[in-house]
């Protein structure tokens, strides 16, 4: 018996999303990056700060992985996205130094919550197009951006305020990242593939 490939339309539309995802990564990780470089400059040298300052880097790490598979993929980010994230990252940095702490981990812990969601998603749409390679890079990305998650929650909590906001639905450990994606494409290969004798 011989595995007969996924049909072309399921491949073309997994790189559809696939890329519409890498897009508004790529934009979005510039925002980050921007308002987490305000965020740590309005905070004192020490231990904070030099998360933050990390978290910024692992943003533009990101945002380079991600630079390289929108190329593989022979498209290239939105300017007018591009633009956007730039103006928000700026101005959500510049606040930092008006506002206090609190509003921007809480808000950037959200945001990253939702991060981890998105490059699963990716990683899944990169094996449904044949782009197996980038799996292990996207599923290291959500579990970084789990890490950040859980930092800001952390530092939100910290807070008598941040203790009595609503807190946004935490993602599932870490380890259930891998381990989720992993059964998933196991029930899928066993399902999809056509055997022909």
């Amino acid at each position: 018996m011989t595995r007969v490939e996924t049909s072309k339309p399921v491949e073309a539309e997994a790189a559809r999303r696939l890329v519409a995802i890498l897009r508004l990564a790529y934009s979005g990780e510039l925002a980050a990056a921007l308002a987490y470089r305000g965020h740590a400059r309005s905070l004192e040298e020490g231990e904070e700060r030099r998360r933050i300052e990390t978290i910024e880097e692992e943003e533009l790490h990101h945002r380079r992985e991600l630079r390289e598979m929108l190329r593989a993929m022979g498209c290239a980010p939105r300017r007018l996205r591009e633009a956007r994230a730039w103006l928000i990252g700026r101005v959500l940095g510049g606040l930092c130094h008006v506002v206090g702490w609190l509003i921007p981990m809480y808000g950037a812990g959200k945001l990253e919550s939702r991060n981890v969601r998105e490059y699963e998603a990716a990683a899944r749409h990169a094996r449904d197009c044949g782009h197996a390679e980038w799996i292990d890079c996207l599923l290291t990305m959500a579990e970084v951006e789990w890490e950040h998650e859980a930092f800001f929650r952390e530092r939100a909590l910290s807070h008598w305020i941040g203790r009595r906001l609503p807190m946004w639905v935490a993602p599932p450990a870490k380890a259930e990242i891998r381990g989720t994606f992993d059964a998933e494409s196991e029930r899928s290969s066993i399902r999809d593939p056509v055997l022909v004798a």
